[in-house]
């Protein structure tokens, strides 16, 4: 009994020490946007006692820096990105699932090595390939490129949902007189709920979080929120607070969805997995 309360003593600290290391980057942050620009300045940091102040949050949402449009642009593309990319993963996931052939598991597990790509490195071709394909919306580009980086991973993942699913609710809800359309969003989309979710999580993130294509394609009027944050990096210096306080507002809204999706992402990451 002894030995079994030193061992939970232990693993209890390990996993204390952890969540503060993974949350200390996070108070850094938060602590950041709520100091004035003498406390940032000093020589030495203050993370704990100090007087906080919203005067870098009032900047950012009251200033010339139209915090309301690049909102706006980052949901816009956020949000078309997300429902694009899991309607048609879900299509040809499903299409790989039930169409039996040679290496289809070969076929399925290929598609996430297109993911494995850094944006970086397609970051010139993607500009090359828009300024020749002539579409004249940023946020259109933008979008689409976010849905060919996030579609191989969208794919990869529902496939292996769809598998697990047995083919015999298909054909009961067919002999009951259901178009293919009706079997797939009444009969397969509830049952795929938290795989989907976990593709949501995902694929949100990346759109959200891009930053060096949306710095390439993006203009004046149509940067997102991170491009947005980096233009507080000046020539007169770095506004360390500002750039803080958008950084803290930009990881509200995936916070808030994946908290009210966790239960499904965790059932979608523990029973997702792909079989032979």
């Amino acid at each position: 009994m002894q030995n079994e309360k030193v061992r939970l003593t232990y693993y209890y600290t390990a996993l204390i020490l952890l969540a503060c290391m993974s949350l200390a980057p996070i108070w850094v942050m938060i602590s950041t946007s709520l100091k004035d620009e003498v406390t940032l300045q000093g020589d030495i940091p203050i993370w704990f006692f100090f007087v906080p102040t919203m005067d870098n949050y009032e900047a950012i949402l009251t200033g010339r820096g139209k915090f309301d449009t690049y909102l706006w642009n980052s949901v816009i593309v956020a949000g078309a990105t997300t429902f694009i990319t899991l309607l048609f993963g879900g299509f040809c996931a499903y299409a790989l699932a039930r169409t039996r052939f040679v290496g289809r598991t070969f076929l399925a597990n290929a598609t996430l090595m297109v993911r494995m790509v850094p944006p970086a490195v397609i970051a010139v071709p993607a500009f090359a390939f828009v300024m020749l394909s002539g579409i004249d919306n940023d946020l259109a580009a933008l979008t689409f490129l976010y849905t060919a980086i996030s579609l191989p991973f969208a794919i990869w993942l529902l496939f292996g949902f769809f598998k697990q699913i047995p083919v015999e609710l298909e054909e009961a809800a067919i002999v009951d007189g259901a178009t293919p359309l009706q079997v797939f969003f009444r009969v397969l989309l509830p049952l795929m709920s938290s795989g989907y979710a976990v593709a949501g999580i995902f694929t949100l993130r990346i759109a959200w979080n891009e930053f060096i294509l949306a710095l390439l394609l993006t203009g004046r009027n149509s940067r997102t929120l991170p491009v947005a944050a980096a233009s507080h990096i000046t020539e007169e210096g770095v506004e360390w607070g500002r750039i803080m306080a958008m950084g803290t507002l930009i990881v509200i809204p995936p916070l808030i969805f994946t908290f009210f999706a966790a239960k499904q992402i965790i059932a979608g990451m523990t029973a997702g997995a792909v079989k032979g």
